[in-house]
């Protein structure tokens, strides 16, 4: 983030200069997918920095497409519009384009009813909503910042959902194309997000890098709730392996599963899988085909209960698929280290995990293998089991540090402010006191 945008930022909260702002995404609260929570924390922040602040989401839970929220409501100060979407769910590719598609018509009809926004903030689920919201902002003229949570149609070329040279797949990269050039700012979560995006042609001052905070108000290390929730899940006296989080193709399973398998005659380890995605029916079929009884499958934890959760395991497993780099980002890691616990990275090198992990400087206790290397993923399992350490305290909360939502947060809202308050405001506050 430069200076300048700095400055500006301060300047224009210095003069109270409230603003409307428009945040679209599929997913927000009460659901409990990352990009929920993240767009939630966002939204909160600018309230509290007085701006007024409008959210166009699914009524749909993300993972449980049964589950409706309130059509409309104003909670903690944010008026929030859920529109109607298809409830095919994620079983299919087809089925998930369908609701995608579903969503945004839903979408595009009540965003032509709303008042103009001076600024508008469009993240990527669905995939290239960020489209419908630069064409907004251009009709509207309002202020566009373009959230990349993942880069598409980048990772559904590179996952395979969609052929390179295919009609469809150049409409989508022209469509992606449109959005990062018109867009007045654009956040990247990481370094390898930022050069995939710059080598699209976009100019380097329009990217900023700020990665997906830790939810540090909810996330720590704790002991009552590691004891109340593995004696909840019959995990007393185990050594448990989790995966946390999104159960994605881009985050290939297959080779922690066989570890699972290689295992399983070792009553001492539990492999916990928690969370959801169209994965997660893979991880229950694979446990049941093979009989396992070393294998814990659980839905998504409330973020009142995730510390607790987080805090069960013996060590945690993060997994990136081989060519993803740079159009995903795995934001699980950040509050696997405000927890503390030894970490097994699965996935390729160099990536924003790998670096993490070099950073720590904790070789003991955090690991990388390759995908498909079953016998050196068994073998970490095995030797960090046996040392019984713990990541040093030191070392992760200077690391955690860094991706702290109050380090990340405050950086995000000044890049929004920076360009989102509309000529006429900004040139009020600039005749007012002049930007130093």
């Amino acid at each position: 983030m430069s200076g300048s945008s700095i400055r500006l930022g301060k300047l224009l909260s210095d003069n109270l200069l409230s603003v409307k702002i428009l945040l679209l995404n599929q997913a927000f609260y009460p659901d409990v997918v990352s990009t929920a929570q993240h767009l939630t924390d966002f939204a909160l922040r600018l309230v509290e920095r007085g701006h007024q602040v409008t959210v166009v989401t699914n009524r749909r839970a993300y993972d449980h497409p049964a589950t409706l929220f309130l059509k409309r409501e104003t909670w903690r100060g944010i008026v929030i519009h859920r529109v109607a979407s298809s409830r095919f769910g994620k079983g299919a590719r087809w089925k998930r384009a369908a609701d995608f598609g579903s969503f945004i018509a839903c979408c595009c009809l009540k965003l032509a009813l709303l008042p103009r926004p001076d600024a508008i903030v469009a993240l990527t689920s669905p995939p290239l909503i960020s489209f419908i919201g630069v064409w907004l902002a251009l009709v509207r003229r309002s202020k566009f910042l373009y959230w990349v949570m993942d880069l598409n149609p980048d990772e559904a070329i590179v996952a395979g959902w969609l052929k390179e040279t295919s009609f469809l797949t150049q409409l989508l990269n022209r469509m992606s194309r449109f959005s990062l050039k018109r867009a007045d700012k654009i956040i990247a979560l990481d370094r390898f997000m930022q050069d995939r995006i710059f080598n699209k042609g976009i100019a380097p001052e329009k990217i900023a890098v700020v990665p997906p905070w830790s939810h540090d108000d909810a996330v720590r290390f704790d002991g009552e709730g590691r004891i109340r929730f593995r004696a909840a899940h019959g995990l007393n006296g185990k050594f448990v392996v989790m995966y946390s989080g999104n159960h994605s193709p881009c985050h290939p399973l297959d080779s922690l599963l066989e570890a699972a398998r290689r295992l399983a005659a070792q009553p001492k380890f539990v492999f916990c899988f928690v969370g959801g995605g169209s994965e997660f029916a893979k991880v229950k079929r694979f446990t049941h085909q093979h009989g396992l009884r070393n294998v814990v499958c659980l839905p998504y934890q409330p973020l009142g209960q995730l510390a607790a959760s987080l805090s069960a395991a013996d060590l945690h497993v993060v997994v990136m698929g081989n060519n993803f780099v740079g159009t995903i980002h795995p934001c699980k890691i950040y509050n696997i280290l405000r927890i503390g616990a030894p970490v097994l990275y699965i996935g390729p090198q160099p990536s924003h995990v790998a670096e993490i992990l070099a950073d720590l400087a904790e070789p003991q206790v955090c690991s990388s293998a390759d995908h498909g290397d079953i016998d050196a993923i068994v073998q970490q399992l095995e030797r960090i089991s046996e040392s019984g350490q713990r990541g040093n305290g030191d070392s992760f909360g200077r690391v955690a540090a860094r991706f702290s939502k109050e380090k990340l947060l405050p950086q995000l809202v000044t890049e929004l402010e920076a360009i989102g308050m509309g000529d006429l405001k900004l040139t009020q506050a600039i005749s007012a006191r002049g930007v130093r």
